[in-house]
């Protein structure tokens, strides 16, 4: 990533400001037949205020829904205009579904702005959530297809350790330490 490319994002926690532009970054997703990663089940979800609910009850770990851990998510904003580029799910705790397929980090770029380097500028700023949390070390993982995310992943210094049979494809492991 060249110095033109650091600093362009901050993440910050969604609030109602942000109920448009969620909403249409997961019609984008949807026109496009994409998948939703590392937006806290926003794929499913039917109104933004009950999305942002169950990502505000995720935040703690006296309020967690049944079936999820202590999350936080955020929202990768560039700040040259205010626009959601992506948005990045930090798991505080592994589950066994975690443990194998999801990780500690999940994330996804709209489909209109990848390619510019946002990935790996927001794995990296993530990482940063994930020192803060205490975490000395975080799984993320990536279908073993997406040469792109195993890439950035790799950039941000994923370790690989596997590679498991999910569905009918793969999911690789990364392990990165990030002890301050």
């Amino acid at each position: 990533m060249n110095a033109e490319q650091r600093d362009r994002l901050e993440l910050i926690p969604p609030d109602e400001d942000w109920a448009e532009a969620v909403w249409n970054y997961k019609m984008e997703f949807e026109d496009r037949g994409d998948s939703l990663d590392g937006t806290a089940c926003l794929g499913t979800a039917v109104r933004f205020s009950d999305w942002l609910a169950a990502v505000r009850d995720n935040a703690r770990i006296d309020t967690v829904r049944p079936g999820m851990v202590p999350a936080t998510t955020l929202l990768a904003v560039r700040r040259a205009d205010r626009s959601l580029v992506g948005m990045i799910d930090i798991r505080h705790t592994l589950n066994d579904y975690l443990f194998q397929f999801g990780g500690h980090i999940g994330y996804s770029v709209r489909p209109g702005e990848r390619r510019k380097g946002y990935a790996g500028e927001m794995l990296g700023l993530g990482l940063d959530v994930c020192r803060r949390l205490g975490l000395d070390r975080v799984l993320v993982t990536c279908d073993s297809e997406n040469a792109a995310s195993a890439k950035t992943i790799r950039s941000g210094g994923g370790v690989l350790e596997n590679r498991v049979p999910e569905g009918e494809g793969f999911t690789d492991r990364y392990w990165i330490e990030v002890r301050a």
